[in-house]
């Protein structure tokens, strides 16, 4: 259902259901924890997730809520394999780049948007599909989309189900980049292999600050900056980079 693979020191996690456009099920939610808990390790200094196939994943996997009660098997892929997916997510001490390579739809669209950097080819789409079954956005969807887009066109892609493309979702700041359909597998790659040649702990207090100011007001805010900025001056890599930077070469940063 997903693939695992340590490529250097990028962890890849493929999602590998695509007869049923990689719709999420128990064993698929179950797997993503474990392979994202892998990715905890120093060894990995970058996640990359992505699809197999032409979808990236179509959200819940409905055949699953049959045959029982269906407002608690909702309620219980909400609460043990969504919320703990990007809980996951964001507090990983490491980016996380979601290579969106076709198709995202409801939850599917939303883990997407769950990770630090978003790439999608030009021709994928993303759908907030809740509504077309009576559902509200979940996966982070109510909190991350207004952020990304803002509130009024947030709440109208959720009441509303449009479609989104790559390249549209680029234009409204809803992902960081749309890549051609041709390069990219190239690009995207190329992307989480210059993420893993950098400052691994700099950049999870990047990630740190940036998440902690969604709710700061400026003087927080302030104060988080002055607190992770002392973390990050006491790391190996910024004793590197200084002294690459006094030497006038390219830093060799190690993650430490």
């Amino acid at each position: 259902m997903t693939i695992f693979e340590k490529i250097g020191s990028i962890g890849k996690i493929t999602l590998n259901r695509p007869e049923v456009y990689h719709s999420v099920n128990n064993q698929m939610a179950k797997e993503l924890h474990n392979h994202l808990d892998r990715c905890k390790d120093d060894d990995i200094r970058v996640v990359y997730l992505t699809a197999n196939g032409k979808a990236f994943c179509a959200g819940q996997d409905l055949k699953e809520t049959m045959g029982g009660n269906i407002v608690e098997i909702i309620g219980d892929a909400v609460e043990n394999n969504y919320n703990p997916l990007v809980r996951r997510i964001h507090e990983l001490e490491k980016p996380v780049v979601c290579a969106v390579n076709g198709m995202a739809v409801g939850a599917g669209a939303n883990l997407a948007l769950a990770c630090d950097l978003v790439v999608a080819k030009e021709s994928s789409v993303f759908i907030q599909a809740f509504s077309k079954i009576g559902l509200i956005p979940d996966t982070g969807g109510t909190f991350i989309l207004p952020r990304l887009v803002g509130f009024k066109r947030a709440l109208g892609l959720a009441m509303l189900a449009d479609k989104v493309d790559g390249k549209e979702a680029e234009r409204m700041g809803m992902i960081y980049k749309a890549f051609s359909d041709e390069t990219f597998e190239e690009e995207s790659w190329k992307l989480a292999e210059r993420l893993a040649t950098m400052p691994t702990k700099a950049l999870a207090l990047t990630k740190q600050a940036f998440n902690a100011s969604l709710t700061n007001d400026i003087n927080a805010q302030l104060a988080v900056e002055k607190d992770l900025q002392i973390k990050a001056g006491q790391t190996e890599d910024f004793a590197e980079g200084v002294m690459a930077f006094i030497q006038k070469r390219k830093p060799d940063f190690k993650g430490k």
